[in-house]
């Protein structure tokens, strides 16, 4: 269960590198559709414009809202199994973090000037996710075993 931990962990943390990758992928196309003459208002959001890097929206609002939570979720099962000192409490930290962060996405829509913590709190689900994928140590090889013998 520990691996498992570990290895949870590790996802969510690159699933944080996803979703930033995602967006900045549809919001540089988008910047650059718009330099070469298109034009976005609610008629264009309706027909949906076509642009390098517009799939990018659609990957960070489904990574987002199913995947992220999911693994967070899992990870939080699993911890209660791995028996890490601090494995729950991280565990717990980053479902919550992770729900906020769905909501605040859901709701920047709305409040902009959301879309700032929605950033910085992506930040801290990475660095909390990899404090905990770094809980538990990888597993040793023979030769370091034998090596912690002698």
């Amino acid at each position: 269960m520990r691996t498992t931990y570990r290895v949870l962990a590790w996802i969510l943390a690159l699933e944080v590198v996803v979703q930033a990758a995602a967006i900045a992928w549809a919001l540089f196309g988008l910047s650059t559709w718009i330099q070469n003459g298109g034009v976005l208002d609610a008629a264009a959001m309706q027909a949906e414009p076509q642009f390098d890097g517009v799939v990018g929206f659609m990957v960070h609002g489904m990574n987002g809202t199913i995947i992220v939570p999911v693994v967070a979720l899992l990870l939080l099962v699993v911890s209660f199994f791995a028996k890490l000192t601090r494995g729950v409490a991280l565990a717990a930290a980053l479902f919550l973090m992770v729900v906020a962060q769905v909501l605040l996405g859901m709701i920047a829509h709305a409040v902009p000037s959301l879309g700032m913590l929605h950033g910085a709190l992506a930040l801290a689900i990475l660095v909390t996710a990899v404090m905990s994928a770094r809980l538990t140590p990888a597993a040793r090889t023979v030769d370091e075993r034998t090596a912690a013998v002698v």
